[in-house]
């Protein structure tokens, strides 16, 4: 839509409620009772006028559009390794079926059933209301790292949904091994720091990645040197 045509539709929604105020109109007579006039027309006048100057705004370029927060789980989601959020990654997207970046109340109730922890109709609700910071009735991503955040820390009842998810989904988020701690957060912290931990994972990947790339190279030079002997 071009600039000047939200400029003529902004004048005629103007024009209109000014008519509807003057005294002696069908709003002020009540010749027109289908019609009221809305209440406080000068707060909507005022409202609407400011989302049509944003979007002339943004269509001439004086101003930029509102951005969405980028989510990283890897800066937000610290106490996890980078193996643990991947498979986390992973086990999301397998039963995101619909692959909108969602699982809804289905998708939840075909992924405890595959675990073996089938729920109630309620149940799955229940487990969904209990991360579902946005109240959409579903789980994102982030929701869905939550759920492993809060049974680390020992927050999840032993008997809920959500602890059976976590212990079920062969993702290891215990404490088992962590100086003995019984806070995840505070062993993760007196192990070693979240910075030097990251790095090294990062590191110990691009070294598999050099030791599988020297493996292949040593195949090839071995199979091309058996090659040359029998063709020689």
């Amino acid at each position: 839509m071009s600039s000047e045509e939200l400029a003529r539709r902004l004048q005629r929604k103007l024009d209109a409620e000014q008519r509807d105020t003057k005294p002696g109109s069908p709003a002020q007579t009540g010749a027109d009772e289908e019609e009221p006039p809305p209440e406080r027309p000068g707060a909507a006048s005022s409202e609407l006028t400011e989302k049509l100057n944003r979007r002339l705004d943004i269509h001439d370029g004086t101003t930029k559009p509102k951005q969405m927060k980028v989510f990283n789980p890897y800066t937000e989601f610290k106490e996890f390794s980078r193996k643990q959020i991947k498979d986390m990654e992973k086990m999301f997207k397998r039963f995101d079926s619909g692959k909108d970046g969602f699982i809804d109340l289905m998708e939840l109730k075909l992924m405890m059933e595959k675990l073996g922890a089938p729920q109630t109709h309620l149940g799955l609700k229940n487990m969904i209301k209990e991360v579902d910071e946005d109240y959409d009735g579903k789980l994102s991503y982030r929701e869905f790292l939550l759920i492993f955040r809060r049974a680390a820390a020992g927050e999840l009842q032993e008997e809920s949904g959500l602890m059976a998810l976590a212990r079920l989904s062969e993702i290891d988020v215990s404490t088992k091994g962590v100086l003995g701690a019984r806070d995840f957060f505070e062993a993760k912290v007196q192990a070693l720091s979240v910075r030097s931990k990251f790095e090294a994972e990062i590191r110990e990947e691009q070294e598999e990645k050099k030791r599988m790339e020297l493996e292949r190279k040593q195949r090839r030079a071995a199979f091309k040197e058996l090659q040359s002997t029998f063709c020689s």
